[in-house]
């Protein structure tokens, strides 16, 4: 697709450099990022071809909230070539230059203050008001260090060369994958079908249905039930929240729980990175921290607006392997008031398997083995109808073993080799733990699974439906999977089903889902020949544990 048939897919508008967001500049935005935006004022500043690069948010949400952070980030090509630097460990360096650079300390310090003028005048133009909470304080670590350099590339895009040093140094540092005089839009996000919007994210699943319809949804998971077992009397619906909170993403599910089944009055992911980086530095850096806490925000204002239900919020393998993963916890509970849960590998396993497994028609004698691919672990999870036989946690995920292994754009089959002979190691570990061998059914969950699956399938849109319950044989799973590790990114970016959060990490998670799938059908004999994607997973599983302690 060029761009000019790209900007006709949406409502034509010229490129312009105004800052008033027209309805196609939200639309694209909203693209962007995967999700919908909210409370933008102004666009900060645009590509060559008009697109926006940046948009400007108001200093006080809609919800009440105040937000510090005036420009954000927008542009799928730019937040990744950011990124990169943020992974190298670029902030530590320009930190440590701000102790010993006292030029360069105070260029910082008038860029704190331009920042901060610079909100007023947005949030007079919004009219918000003042906002007495954030006074004084701006965003990316300014005026002192450097926490966040999306932050900081944002307000140098927005005000200009000049304005912040920093920003403006790490502007040339990203010149090999993103300058200003080219447009990089064509491929860079999703722009078929209809753009993500508060009632119908494709995580929203059932939003805004009527109660006929809810009832519906409620028999046809039943009916799945109880097609493998006889369902207990029919008891008083009741109201949960589910946060899962991993290495890529955090994901939010309230859900009405009647007699074990689970009916989606809410289902969102937003992809934060959390992980991002804490292989190499055993910490989770302050950007994640942020964007995660701007998506707890978001997800408290959700919660509230459904009734309160009660919460649990469960975090995985990012926040187990941090050294300051004190700070995610005080955050979470100022945003949430809960506490989060930092579970163990087996209670991780339980929780995976009993969400998978929870609207699978399974027989009493089948040895499901259930495989949760995320960005930092990857678990193995074995059991029956009668209770799980064996589980394991690895500390393989798309994430993880993107920034070990595959760092070139496509990867280099070195990088690949070295990789899968890592996973197969992990993977023969896993059948110390787990009788793999045993295994009749395997079900794999997660993104990275339901992404092959749905690239199998060639689908023309992200489809949960089709994808849910999908059983396709290993040799073409295992051919999808090989496709997407071998693309570069910008080809992966193009495909109508791929979320711009997991372009530049699906193909290790293919290769992860590929060899698991393989030595699988090994230990089996050739016993297991197909592979079952579930869209229900973990989230699931948590969300059946608050209804279970509520009765």
């Amino acid at each position: 697709m060029t761009q000019h048939r790209q900007h006709d897919a949406l409502e034509d508008r010229p490129a312009t450099d105004s800052r008033t967001p027209s309805g196609r500049d939200l639309d694209v935005l909203s693209r962007q990022l995967g999700r919908p935006v909210r409370d933008v004022v102004e666009i900060g500043a645009r590509c060559v071809c008009g697109n926006p690069l940046v948009a400007t948010t108001a200093p006080r949400l809609s919800n009440g909230i105040p937000f510090p952070t005036t420009y954000y980030l927008a542009h799928p090509v730019i937040t990744a070539a950011v990124s990169r630097l943020e992974a190298d460990g670029v902030m530590t360096g320009m930190s440590d230059r701000l102790t010993e650079d006292s030029g360069l300390a105070d260029h910082y310090r008038a860029a704190h203050l331009a920042y901060l003028a610079a909100r007023d005048a947005v949030g007079e133009r919004a009219g918000t008001g003042p906002v007495p909470e954030i006074d004084g304080v701006s965003a990316g670590g300014m005026p002192t260090r450097v926490k966040c350099l999306h932050v900081l590339v944002g307000h140098a895009l927005a005000a200009g060369p000049g304005v912040n040093p920093l920003g403006d140094e790490a502007i040339s540092r990203i010149a090999p994958w993103w300058t200003p005089e080219r447009c990089y839009c064509e491929g860079a996000w999703d722009t078929t079908g209809q753009a993500p919007h508060a009632d119908l994210s494709r995580h929203t699943r059932t939003q805004g249905l009527s109660p006929e319809e809810l009832e519906a949804k409620r028999a046809a998971r039943r009916g799945a039930a109880d097609a493998a077992t006889t369902a207990p009397p029919r008891g008083e619906a009741m109201r949960t929240a589910a946060i899962d909170c991993g290495t890529n993403s955090i994901r939010l599910l309230i859900a009405d729980v009647q007699d074990g089944v689970l009916t989606d009055v809410v289902r969102l992911m937003r992809v934060v990175r959390l992980g991002e980086g804490v292989d190499a530095t055993g910490r989770l850096s302050e950007a994640a921290l942020e964007r995660t806490f701007a998506a707890a925000e978001e997800y408290a204002a959700l919660i509230a607006h459904h009734g309160n239900p009660p919460v649990r919020f469960v975090a995985t393998s990012a926040s187990r392997d941090a050294e300051n993963r004190q700070d995610f916890v005080d955050g979470i509970r100022a945003r949430l008031g809960v506490e989060p849960e930092v579970v163990s590998g087996d209670e991780e396993a339980r929780l995976s398997f009993d969400g998978a497994v929870s609207v699978l028609a399974t027989a009493a004698d089948e040895t499901v083995l259930v495989i949760d691919l995320g960005g930092g672990s990857t678990e193995f999870v074995a059991g029956t109808a009668g209770g799980l036989i064996g589980a394991l946690s690895t500390d393989m995920g798309c994430v993880r073993f993107t920034e070990r292994f595959l760092r070139d754009d496509p990867p280099s089959e070195e990088q690949i080799a070295a990789m899968e002979a890592e996973v197969r190691r992990l993977v023969d570990q896993a059948a110390d733990e787990v009788p793999l061998h045993e295994v009749t059914k395997i079900v794999g969950v997660a993104g990275s699974v339901t992404t092959v699956t749905a690239h199998a399938l060639d689908l023309p849109a992200y489809q949960p439906d089709r994808i849910h319950g999908a059983e396709l044989p290993i040799a073409a799973i295992s051919a999808a999977a090989s496709d997407l590790l071998h693309r570069p990114h910008a080809s992966r970016a193009s495909l109508p089903y791929m979320h711009p959060g997991r372009v530049d990490v699906i193909g290790a998670g293919a290769l992860i889902w590929r060899t698991i799938l393989d030595r699988v059908a090994v230990l089996t004999g050739g016993r297991v020949t197909t592979a079952v994607a579930s869209e229900h997973d973990i989230l699931d599983g948590i969300a059946l544990s608050v209804a279970r302690q509520g009765t």
